[in-house]
């Protein structure tokens, strides 16, 4: 009786935890995103010394809250799974262990403790929440068409390489040392500022024909800008259509991106965003629902 409470309680706290269809799951994961952005808040309001100053005690006091509550969290993750090695090597766990550490290693080396702003990855939980998850399918699909990009992409971005080395080599024997363009690759360096539009203004050119040839620059670095955009923008065209092509437009299936998913979460291999009629899980085959 003892060990079935103890499963049952241990299921329960799961199912809080890690998923976000109930209540109290829902709950507990809008608690822990207002934890995690108050604790980056902390973070860099520390970091102003005249607010630091003021205020250190209650800063400090704060931040050592979230960090215990943040460690009592971590320990009931690895708890209250089958596998908790799953859970401590995966993305989420790696970086729920990066997010509570740093206060503490902070107690051993000074300044360590700015590094708990990690803990603004902790608000990719966010897609759980929202079930962000049922737009996979279109996400998928941006995804294909970059990839299918990538060639063109890379074949324009070498062209712009090669325009930036030749453009620069000019200036450089243009304008040369007197005005700033000391070498080669310092002029390589400005044509490529200068093509995507950022411009420190670190480096200027003097002459006439410098300026003019730094006009162009500016002028092409606005065409350059839209050319991956269009790329892209052909390719989703192109894998939309692909995909409506590939969709039985009898059979009555739903379409990868309209099936509906929930945050149920697998027990025992922790893998998330199952059908909502699932009742075990894709991966490794575990039951879903315990009654």
């Amino acid at each position: 009786m003892g060990k079935f409470t103890r499963n049952r309680w241990r299921l329960r706290l799961q199912e809080i935890i890690y998923e976000a269809d109930t209540p109290a799951g829902k709950l507990f994961d809008v608690v822990l995103l207002i934890a995690i952005l108050a604790s980056i808040v902390l973070v860099m309001l520390e970091s102003v010394k005249s607010i630091d100053a003021r205020f250190h005690a209650f800063l400090n006091i704060s931040e050592w809250v979230i960090t215990i509550l943040f460690s009592i969290e971590y320990i009931a993750r690895i708890l209250t799974v089958k596998k908790p090695f799953n859970y401590i090597f995966s993305f989420y766990g790696i970086v729920d262990f990066l997010a509570t550490i740093p206060k503490y290693i902070s107690l051993l080396v000074g300044g360590v403790h700015a590094l708990a702003a990690l803990r603004a990855l902790r608000l990719l939980r966010v897609f759980r929440i929202l079930k962000l998850a049922r737009y996979l399918g279109a996400s998928n699909t941006l995804i294909n068409a970059i990839k299918a990009s990538r060639a063109k992409i890379s074949v324009f971005l070498f062209t712009v390489l090669i325009v930036a080395i030749i453009l620069g080599t000019i200036m450089y024997l243009i304008e040369g040392e007197a005005n700033g363009f000391t070498n080669i690759p310092k002029s390589v360096y400005w044509c490529i500022v200068t093509l995507t539009t950022v411009g420190f203004g670190d480096i200027a050119p003097q002459t006439p024909l410098g300026q003019f040839i730094a006009s162009l620059v500016m002028i092409l670095g606005y065409g350059i800008i839209a050319v991956p955009t269009g790329i892209v923008s052909a390719e989703y065209t192109s894998q939309s259509r692909l995909n409506k092509e590939k969709a039985p437009e009898s059979s009555g299936k739903k379409s990868p991106s309209s099936i509906a998913l929930n945050s149920q979460c697998c027990s025992n291999c922790l893998n998330e965003s199952h059908r909502d009629d699932a009742e075990y899980c894709f991966k490794c085959g575990c039951k879903l629902h315990h009654d």
